[in-house]
């Protein structure tokens, strides 16, 4: 589910919605002080508001202004701060029809692990810690019952998430599969180290050439000259692979005897004079046997995302006919977003 960003943009957002009265599946009428009743839960234009100012402090405390009231940005914001208490509220009532239970244990672990995870040391929360965190939900004009409340809706996305994907599987046959369509992936390609001095100009390419030749010191003369910064302080010296530098550099790189110097080549960032300090290390791949265990996780963690994106598009399209807005808060229809995993 969701990575749990502190006090980021509408995680920060007021409590879930409060329930109404009543059940069914069909619409509801929505009252003055509401912008929206979604199923067994009503959203309310405090709510709603809340949502809005806390965005908004969101964007002051990252330097930014908050989007002026008749602008597309500000549409935008008010269309996100919709969606984002809609699809609360709908994940809410699924929690509850998948049978899962998120008690006050569960939201208080989840707060200490983002306590320590920005404002603690060593996973721990002090009472150094805990100062912090209240000085900085102040500082966003939050309180305490709104951040729990924020946590608490995180922890349902997280548990809808391990019940949804909970069976998920990828065989063997599928990772051969994998690997076999995506083999240049695993491949290493041939590399060396060499060592390099680029400068502007020709004239200073040739010069230093020659003093290289006549058996100066290439490393000194590379930490003086070189307009490289990534290679500079090492005396020119870097690993190349086959492939990955512009063609003339890699032509030349890749054609030189061990310990031959090049004489200036020209490319697009200048004049390179190249020695080449190694062998050539043959173009590997890399055996199934040892990727199997992250192919694995990376076809699960595929799998999970389609069904959980699938369930989210499902739940949405569920609640269609369960949800009223107030006359100018229905936000335009749109791809539901689907929270991803940690």
């Amino acid at each position: 589910m969701t990575r749990y960003r502190f006090f980021s943009f509408f995680l920060v957002a007021v409590s879930g919605a409060a329930l109404a009265a009543g059940c069914g599946s069909a619409k509801k009428s929505v009252s003055a002080n509401e912008v929206a009743v979604v199923g067994d839960q009503s959203i309310s234009k405090d709510q709603f508001d809340k949502t809005i100012d806390q965005a908004c402090s969101t964007y002051k405390t990252q330097g930014q202004k908050c989007p002026e009231a008749g602008t597309d940005q500000y549409a935008a914001l008010r269309k996100q701060a919709m969606q984002f208490l809609i699809q609360r509220a709908e994940f809410a009532q699924k929690a509850d029809e998948l049978g899962l239970t998120i008690s006050d244990a569960d939201v208080e672990k989840a707060l200490l692990k983002i306590k320590a995870q920005y404002f603690g040391k060593n996973g721990q929360c002090d009472d150094q810690c805990e100062a912090k965190y209240r000085k900085q939900i102040k500082k966003q004009n939050l309180t305490d019952e709104q951040v729990h409340e924020d946590v608490r809706a995180n922890v349902v996305q997280n548990k809808i998430y391990e019940k949804v994907t909970a069976d998920v599987e990828v065989s063997d046959k599928e990772i051969d599969a994998h690997y076999k369509k995506n083999k240049q992936q695993y491949v290493q390609p041939s590399s060396r180290d060499v060592r390099h001095i680029l400068v502007k100009k020709k004239a200073l390419a040739d010069q230093l050439y020659q003093q290289l030749v006549n058996g100066a010191d290439f490393a000194k003369l590379a930490k003086k000259y070189t307009q490289d910064p990534s290679s500079k302080s090492s005396g020119g010296k870097l690993t190349v692979s086959k492939g990955r530098q512009v063609p003339e550099f890699d032509k030349a790189a890749f054609s030189l005897k061990t310990h031959e110097i090049s004489k200036p080549i020209k490319t697009q960032y200048g004049w390179h004079i190249i020695e080449a300090l190694t062998a050539i290390k043959k173009e590997q791949v890399t055996p199934l046997k040892e990727v199997r265990t992250a192919i694995r996780q990376e076809l699960v963690q595929q799998k999970k995302q389609d069904k959980m994106r699938k369930w989210v598009d499902d739940t949405t399209k569920d609640f269609e006919s369960k949800t009223s807005y107030q006359v100018g808060y229905a936000p335009p229809a749109t791809t539901a977003t689907t929270p991803t995993t940690p």
